[in-house]
């Protein structure tokens, strides 16, 4: 079951402003809610979200409209909820 939920998603990681956190989070259409890490500079966070593949070129520009910058795609193996 685990690799059948997974199937079709990819992860998004990215770093992003917290002046800009909100923007980001409003275009991601997360399987859940994001989750934000602390970086080491206090102005910054990571984001990380799970997404449909189908959607990734849609929303990637508008992420970067948004302000997140160094945007990573990764591939998903199992879902364990």
């Amino acid at each position: 079951k685990a690799c059948l939920a997974a199937e079709g998603k990819v992860g998004l990681m990215m770093n992003v402003r917290r002046v800009d956190l909100e923007a980001v989070v409003g275009v991601l259409p997360a399987l859940q809610t994001p989750t934000v890490s602390a970086l080491a500079d206090e102005e910054w966070v990571d984001v990380n979200s799970i997404v449909e593949e189908s959607v990734v070129r849609s929303i990637v520009p508008k992420l970067k409209m948004a302000g997140a910058r160094g945007i990573v795609e990764y591939a998903i193996n199992k879902i364990i909820d």
